[in-house]
């Protein structure tokens, strides 16, 4: 069976940086594109960074520059690094597998991350 778990959410300041992590378990981590999404109240969900097996990133023009996002792949986790958050920044954040084939497509729980002005 494949869980994801995100950690890593919390609360920061203007300015401030958090590391989310998505914890694959089951045995599809490695077989498709991952990515990170999120949704802010009362908007639509949108992907802010995918990176695929090989490694190649692909950031949100709203968010290039400040996040990251990596995977290890001795950990089955991938990563997204947020650095010089703002309160636009403010959602809840997606774990995603599969973006390329909907034979690995599995959403995790979300991690909350707000931002203070």
């Amino acid at each position: 069976q494949v869980h994801l778990v995100e950690s890593g959410g919390g609360l920061v300041q203007t300015g401030g940086s958090l590391r989310l992590s998505c914890l694959v378990s089951g045995t599809i981590f490695g077989l498709d594109t991952m990515g990170w999404y999120r949704q802010a109240p009362g908007k639509q969900r949108e992907l802010v960074a995918s990176i695929t097996v090989g490694g190649i990133t692909n950031i949100a023009d709203s968010v290039k520059g400040r996040f990251t996002i990596s995977r290890e792949n001795a950990k089955n986790t991938i990563y997204l690094q947020m650095v010089d958050l703002k309160p636009e920044d403010t959602a809840k954040y997606y774990c995603r597998s599969g973006l390329t084939s909907s034979k690995y497509d599995y959403w995790g729980q979300g991690t909350q991350v707000t931002v203070s002005s």
